[in-house]
């Protein structure tokens, strides 16, 4: 008897919710940089009203610059590992593709379909 295809639910289950939870990895390393922009705006502001000096905001510069770069570097390396978890979710669902059956008065039966070896490709015995 002729039979379809049958998707295996718990592994796609599995690998959706990887693809979701880094997409919440990079959604929240990027919260968390909006947050030191916002802070050193706020000293920026303070600076400006007079409320702290110009050398405390100087020391600030070198440890925020440091803490962008590092989620940025974060960021890059989770959007990479998603990158990844995307191709191997696309190689699963191309395993999903469907079977070619026959249908005749005799029943239904499974096309198997070969791939031809080109001419130009393979050399010829002599």
């Amino acid at each position: 008897m002729a039979t379809e295809k049958e998707m295996n639910e718990a592994a796609f289950d599995k690998i959706a919710s990887e693809l979701d939870a880094s997409a919440e990895i990079i959604r929240s390393r990027q919260d968390q940089k909006q947050v030191v922009i916002n802070d050193f705006s706020k000293e920026r502001k303070r600076y400006h009203q007079g409320k702290i000096s110009e050398k405390a905001l100087a020391a600030s510069v070198p440890r925020i610059r440091k803490e962008l770069q590092r989620l940025s570097k974060e960021i890059r390396k989770n959007i990479n590992e998603l990158g990844r978890e995307a191709s191997r979710t696309k190689s699963f669902a191309q395993h999903q593709s469907p079977k070619n059956f026959r249908v005749s008065v005799s029943g239904i039966s499974s096309s198997k379909r070969t791939k031809k070896a080109s001419h130009r490709t393979h050399k010829r015995k002599r």
